[in-house]
């Protein structure tokens, strides 16, 4: 009921209720859920407010949780390792990244010193490198340009790259000639999904090491085997 009812809202829609790596924008991240704890505590009710803090809590947890995915699938740890980063966007169709789950998954892993080489189809290099800023997410005493490479196509991103990790759900990363992509990359290579749109079984054939959220594979078989 919950999920129909938000599904309801046109801004919303059916979309945002997919599995993903995280919900981000203006509004639903920070803005529903707080509207949400402050209607609820002058109703007087705790239980549901708890609920909303919940909301948030978890959608932070799941970007944290793909990330630390990411670093123990890559035999635990991303030191050193380029790392394409597909889509910057909080979501596709738009140049928005307020509170994208793009900058929160790329500061996890430039915690470890992992190489990111980013591409988004409508996000300018300029808007990235403020994000960067505005959410401190390079490590104290890094420079942006010693970790971040921004690149004006996918090809480019996944160049000489361990793995590549979808973060906006943009359909040009459906249509993408993955084994030109797998050619490109060095290996073992690794996809990870945070998008649920890759077809993890043509993935696999080319010889990919896919994780996917929402979707079964070889790989992801195990995901769960680790502590953080």
């Amino acid at each position: 009921p919950r999920t129909y009812a938000i599904g309801m809202d046109s801004r919303i829609g059916k979309k945002f209720l997919q599995a993903s790596v995280g919900f981000g924008g203006l509004l639903l991240p920070k803005g529903y859920p707080k509207f949400g704890l402050t209607i609820c505590e002058a109703l007087g009710l705790p239980e549901v407010a708890h609920y909303w803090e919940q909301v948030v809590l978890m959608n932070d947890w799941q970007k944290k949780r793909f990330a630390m995915r990411m670093i123990n699938s890559m035999f635990n740890t991303v030191s050193g390792k380029k790392i394409a980063i597909l889509g910057f966007a909080f979501k596709k169709d738009t140049g928005d990244t307020r509170e994208t789950a793009s900058i929160y998954v790329s500061k996890y892993l430039l915690e470890d010193r992992a190489k990111l080489q980013i591409y988004d189809p409508q996000v300018s290099s300029t808007q990235i490198l403020q994000d960067f800023d505005e959410y401190n997410a390079l490590p104290e005493g890094v420079e942006a340009e010693q970790l971040i490479t921004i690149v004006d196509s996918a090809y480019k991103a996944v160049e000489g790259t361990r793995a590549l990790c979808i973060l906006t759900e943009w359909d040009e990363f459906r249509s993408l000639d993955y084994q030109k992509v797998y050619d490109s990359m060095a290996k073992p290579a690794f996809v990870f999904d945070g998008r649920n749109i890759a077809d993890v079984e043509k993935l696999e054939k080319i010889g990919f090491e896919v994780f996917a959220i929402g979707k079964p594979s070889k790989a992801s078989v195990s995901m769960d085997d680790f502590s953080y």
